[in-house]
């Protein structure tokens, strides 16, 4: 640990998990806390899961969304992700003196409409505003509440001979964030015409789908860190390895062309709107197939499979027929992308 926090402890990576490891779990271990999945599964009457996210996204309205949208996908996909239907929203705003009205009337009817479309409520919340200079507009903070509908999720349970599922495109919120950072591409341009827009969307149907076609592992969405990341938790200090194929997984030519612009990685730039599901090989066909037939999953494909050729690491097969370890991002790739 370093004497200073940086914004490498915010990336999702190396920094992350050991800010999380040598001083977070530490404090506050419990069993709930420990698994460090995307959300908790707590008992009581019934089992609920239970998560919590923090928004800063800058700028806060991009392409294929804004942060009033973000915070509410990214809290119901965190639920989904640990096997819960998600039911109830809290919702708490940070304001900087001076934010335009305009801007959070944008932003909260965007929040309205979102939890519409995906069944929440937004059943308790606060609103706080500091001094000019001392924020970013505005940041929000979500905790999601919802019932347990798939007990058996959990990295423990993957096997060698599973499959790797992406239910869609790779890298796009990262990559359309940081392009309308850079002032590449207008914030509004979530229009017909114009190929490059988040990916951020909300997973609950596509979830369901796959829990309903076949023995799911694992499921996770590969927000910070994206893909290569979120793979590296599944198998990190276990003796299973993940072996990708380039030419499998699905990348969308705006986001490969943005990626090459900025010096980035697809693999490693944040979805908002995708999940990866380790599945039974034998019911591959039939989860991809109930993907595919769900809007937002046209795209889902199968990009690996679980070995144990090189344990704990994530490998991938080039296009050109090489082999490259993928660790977990090490550093500050993207910052503030949700």
């Amino acid at each position: 640990m370093e004497d200073v926090i940086t914004l490498d402890y915010g990336s999702g990576g190396q920094k992350t998990a050991e800010l999380i490891d040598s001083l977070l779990v530490p404090a506050f271990s419990n069993p709930a806390l420990n698994v460090l999945g995307d959300g908790a599964v707590l008992e009581g009457n019934g089992q609920l899961v239970f998560s919590t996210d923090s928004f800063v996204v800058s700028p806060w309205k991009f392409p294929g969304g804004n942060i009033g949208r973000l915070c509410v996908c990214g809290t119901v996909n965190d639920l989904c992700m640990a096997g819960g239907l998600p039911k109830y929203l809290s919702l708490s705003l940070i304001l900087e003196e001076g934010f335009p009205l305009s801007c959070l009337q944008e932003i909260v009817a965007s929040i309205s409409e979102e939890a519409a479309r995906t069944g929440v409520i937004v059943a308790t919340g606060d609103t706080k505003v500091v001094e000019k200079e001392k924020g970013d507009g505005i940041y929000i903070n979500t905790a999601g509440i919802g019932f347990l509908r798939a007990p058996f999720l959990g990295k423990d349970r993957i096997r060698e001979g599973d499959r790797v599922l992406l239910s869609g495109s790779a890298g796009c919120h990262g990559a359309a964030v940081m392009m309308a950072r850079a002032g590449l591409v207008r914030t509004d341009s979530a229009k017909p015409g114009n190929a490059l827009v988040s990916d951020c969307a909300p997973l609950t149907k596509l979830s369901a789908a796959a829990l309903a076609s076949g023995t799911i592992r694992l499921m996770r969405d590969p927000t910070r860190g994206g893909v290569a990341t979120t793979l590296n938790e599944f198998v990190e200090n276990g003796p299973l390895c993940i072996e990708l194929t380039e030419a499998a997984i699905p990348v969308d030519p705006p986001v490969a062309a943005a990626c090459d612009l900025l010096g980035l990685d697809p693999l490693y730039c944040a979805c908002e709107g995708r999940m990866l599901a380790v599945v039974d090989s034998k019911d591959t066909d039939r989860v991809l197939d109930a993907l595919r037939s769900t809007p937002g999953g046209e795209q889902a494909a199968c990009i690996g499979v679980v070995t144990r050729s090189r344990p704990g690491c994530v490998l991938v097969t080039t296009r050109l027929g090489g082999r490259r370890l993928l660790p977990k991002l090490s550093g500050l790739q993207l910052p503030r992308i949700c």
